[in-house]
């Protein structure tokens, strides 16, 4: 992740998750930075195969004129 756009963002989390992710920062001696980061690395493939709450729009053609 060297390299990268470092941007702060506030993320709010349960807080029993929250203990979970800092003890689990402690254990591997990282910041939660770095577990979060991590984590969505580990999990984004299977986020993109939870379907959308929202089905797409179709575009609207320019022949509705």
């Amino acid at each position: 992740m060297a390299g990268t756009d470092k941007r702060k963002q506030s993320l709010y989390f349960p807080e029993q998750m929250l203990n979970e992710i800092r003890q689990e920062a402690e254990r591997q001696d990282r910041s939660l930075s770095w577990i979060i980061q991590r984590a969505w690395l580990v999990a984004r493939d299977d986020m993109k195969r939870i379907p959308t709450t929202v089905e797409p729009v179709p575009a609207s053609s320019s022949d509705d004129d």
